[in-house]
């Protein structure tokens, strides 16, 4: 450890505060249960070699060149981001090298941005959001080639306590097959994205919120027949790695504060996901199972791309002259009630589909024409391409997608209805 007008840095059992600049040339090590800290700006140089399975608070700003890391399998590591008693202003998290965290802590009650982000940190466990924006620099950094700033969740990590005081504003990357809230916002909003778990732990997703981009949705102004209101107040950016095998159910939120007032009249029959569709310059509709109490929309099934994505209302067909009644509750125990998934009338639209997935989106059930030959749902693992063929499900949350034919005075046209599906199995 190289000191500049500092006194000498003790490594015990209780905290210890370093005044005057930091600068690490060597090999330093933070064990378990240690507590160090340093109120004036941290350099770890190209020479420097940091690991920390300990707790350190960084008072002031952190620039990375060298190593800065965590023993492999420790669940220890710490380091919070603060500012010391009374002082203010911004904290710059910066360098040319990959950082490794286990636990962050971030807790700076700047108002306009408390962290300025110019360097790629790997996060392992948590990521507390106490106070303070991230601003996450996606600018070109010409040493390494990529992004000057990126916050990176590894498998198993998780972001916590993020609120419209305290959230990333850029774009954050989740890699590993974990369900995923992205901890994003943009403009004082606080405006998560989540994922369900992918198939791969080496599946890559990438994601990042735009609140009041008036220029974006000028030249991304086209939509499809079915779309009725778009918003355009906001948008997400939600990507896939170039490597990444298979797809993911997509959750977004709404806010009263961000979204447009008249798309939530009705939202639990009329508000869906849509994409941006950059083959066919078109914003098209991903559906959508509408969660009232949590303001959310999931799309039913996998996504059918990626890029941009906001929602919408769009053209839902009334009830129809003797058009389908789907109950939404199974329960097979064999009382003659809900004891298979009822569709009423099916049976006078056999050019149907009826598809079953869990909340992971995993395809659970698939037939055609159904009802016709005892191809009924009762509550186990059915149809082609299926995930355990012939398994008893269990109990739990559902999506059901079901499109027919429906022929009337206007002609054939195909209906494609979602929603949630509830199973009690014993």
């Amino acid at each position: 450890m190289k000191k500049k007008n500092i006194s000498l840095i003790i490594l015990g059992l209780v905290p210890c505060i370093v005044s005057a600049q930091t600068v690490n040339e060597g090999i330093l090590s933070v064990m378990p249960g240690t507590e160090m800290g340093t109120v004036a700006e941290f350099i770890n140089e190209k020479k420097g070699d940091f690991t920390n399975d300990g707790t350190v608070y960084f008072f002031n700003d952190f620039t990375n060149e060298g190593i800065y890391s965590i023993s492999k399998n420790a669940k220890t590591g710490k380091v919070v981001f603060s500012r010391y008693e009374n002082e203010t202003g911004v904290q710059t998290i910066s360098g040319n090298s990959f950082t490794e965290f286990y636990d962050v802590v971030l807790n700076n009650p700047q108002t306009a941005g408390a962290f300025d982000l110019k360097t790629n940190i790997d996060v392992y466990g948590t990521m507390d959001f106490q106070d303070g924006i991230v601003k996450v620099d996606s600018t070109l950094n010409a040493t390494t080639g990529l992004s000057k700033g990126m916050i990176s969740f590894q498998k198993g990590a998780k972001a916590i306590n993020v609120s419209d005081k305290s959230f990333a504003d850029g774009e954050i990357e989740k890699i590993g097959n974990d369900e995923f809230m992205f901890p994003q916002g943009n403009k004082g909003n606080f405006r998560y994205a989540k994922i369900s778990a992918p198939k791969s732990d080496k599946s890559v997703y990438v994601s990042r919120y735009i609140y009041d981009d008036k220029q974006f949705f000028e030249s991304h102004s086209n939509k499809s027949g079915v779309i009725n209101l778009l918003n355009t107040k906001e948008f997400w950016l939600v990507d896939k790695g170039n490597n990444t095998e298979g797809d993911v159910l997509l959750t977004l939120s709404w806010s009263d504060k961000t979204t447009l007032k008249e798309m939530l009249l009705n939202p639990e029959k009329d508000l869906h996901i849509i994409r941006w569709d950059s083959h066919n310059l078109i914003w098209v509709d991903e559906g959508g199972v509408v969660d009232i109490a949590n303001k959310e929309v999931t799309t039913a099934t996998a996504v059918n791309g990626y890029g941009f994505f906001t929602l919408g209302t769009v053209n839902t067909d009334v009830m129809l002259d003797g058009d389908v009644v789907v109950y939404n509750a199974v329960s097979p125990n064999g009382d003659g009630k809900n004891d298979y998934f009822i569709i009423d009338n099916i049976t006078r639209y056999p050019n149907n589909k009826v598809q079953i997935f869990n909340r992971w989106g995993a395809k659970v059930y698939e037939t055609t024409n159904y009802d016709s030959n005892g191809n009924v749902f009762k509550g186990y693992s059915e149809g082609r391409g299926t995930m355990n063929k012939n398994a008893k499900l269990p109990t739990g949350t559902y999506f059901y997608v079901l499109t027919y034919e429906y022929s009337d005075a206007r002609g054939a046209r195909i209906i494609k209805k979602q929603g949630y599906l509830h199973l009690e199995n014993e």
